[in-house]
Formats: structure tokens, sequence, C-alpha cells
């Protein structure tokens, strides 16, 4: 099976009506995982390699912590209106490219994804935290101040100027934390799937085959970089 994204501006509404209300129903962890893709739709274009984007990445900053303080809020109260309508407005701008502006945005992690959604069905946003940080150990390297800038300003982490790996790192960590006090999983153990080698071998082929040979910004992934990642998910 292949799954590919279409964008195009005429799969978008010329506008939309959002009612809090109408999201009541869903359970936990649905509501979990489409905060988790309203997250990581920032997230894509926050870890980059284009300097100079400061404003853009304030937007971005403030949209991360108010999602992961809201959706917090849904799970523990269902009918909290409020709460509802600051996610619901987040992920329009998440997903409206105002949090890409003066970005090249990366969307390695959503590439991924999408193969493990196409084989196994999985819900999409508890996919890309399956296999975030396992992507995050992956390239950090690439731009260490890009992560250490995420742990301090987003992730509350004390920042060791003697060791910004250290820093880098324990964002990392706490991403991860954060996805499991949502129910979300950090594993592809813990999204309940266990791919054969032949089946990790398949989506990493299918994921350059989408993405011209490689995938990524902030690092260019081939093939062997991709089923790595898929590896270290597991």
């Amino acid at each position: 099976m292949l799954k590919r994204a279409y964008n195009h501006d005429c799969a978008r509404p010329k506008f939309a009506i959002m009612n809090p209300e109408l999201t009541y129903t869903l359970p936990d962890y649905q509501t979990a995982s489409g905060g988790a893709d309203i997250l990581m739709h920032t997230m894509e274009r926050y870890f980059t390699n284009v300097d100079h984007v400061e404003l853009t990445d304030r937007i971005s900053e403030g949209l991360l912590i108010c999602v992961k303080e809201n959706l917090l809020k849904v799970l523990r109260n269902k009918g909290d209106y409020d709460a509802r309508a600051e996610i619901m407005w987040a992920g329009s701008l998440s997903h409206n490219g105002l949090t890409g502006t003066g970005r090249i945005a990366d969307f390695a992690c959503h590439k991924m994804e999408h193969e493990l959604g196409g084989m196994f069905d999985v819900a999409h946003g508890a996919g890309l935290c399956s296999i975030w940080g396992s992507w995050a150990r992956y390239v950090y390297k690439t731009n260490i101040p890009r992560f250490t800038q995420f742990a301090v300003n987003i992730m509350g982490c004390e920042m060791n100027f003697h060791d910004l790996e250290e820093t880098a790192i324990k964002g990392i960590e706490a991403m991860e934390n954060y996805y499991r006090s949502i129910g979300m999983p950090t594993s592809l153990k813990e999204l309940g799937i266990n791919p054969t080698d032949q089946q990790l071998e398949e989506m990493a082929e299918k994921c350059i085959a989408g993405g011209g040979g490689s995938i990524g910004f902030l690092q260019k992934l081939q093939k062997e970089d991709i089923l790595e990642i898929y590896k270290m998910a597991k």
C-alpha cells in the first residue's frame, strides 16, 4: 500500500467553523493523537537550519507551549471549552503554514510515519510520537543549538553552557516524557506494532521513493538512515 500526501490550495477550505463542543466526545487517545499532530506540524518546521527566523521561532514556541498545557487540561476535563478552543486555534495556525514562515521545513518524521500508517493503519499523531525521539537522537548533532533552544524555551530545561549536547538530550527526553504523560507511545512497541526487518526495509524504500531519493532538511536522510531510525524506534 502506498500512502501519499496531496498538497494544493484547492484542498484548503475558504473558511471553517470550529466548535470545540463537537470534540467533547472524542476518546482521550484520539484527542492526544490530534494534539500531538498539531505539535509535530510546528516542530517539523521549528527544527531547521535556516537562521534569522526569530519572530517565527517565538510564534512557534508560544504555540507549542500553549498546546502542551491545554492538551493536559482537556485530558483532565473533557468539557473544558476554553482549553479545546485554544487547541483548535493552535491547530489552524500550525497547519496553515504560519509557523513555517521564512523557513525550509523538515517533515522527515511525517514521511516516515506515513509509511507506518500505510502499512499498519495506526493513528497518525501516535505514530509520529513513536518515532520522534529516535529521529531526534539520530539528527540532533547536526544542529545542537537548535535542539538546546527547544529544550530551554519550550521544554523548560536548564541550559548547561558547559555542555550544550547534554541540554539537547534533556530536551528530547523531556518531550518523550510529555508524550507519555498524555498517553502517547514513544516506541513502535508502545504503538502496538512489531515490524519485521523486511517490513522496515519496505517502509524505508517507499519513504525515499516518495521523497525523491531522500527526505528531511535539517539532515538529509537516505534509505540507510531511515532504516536505522526505524530500528532505533522499535
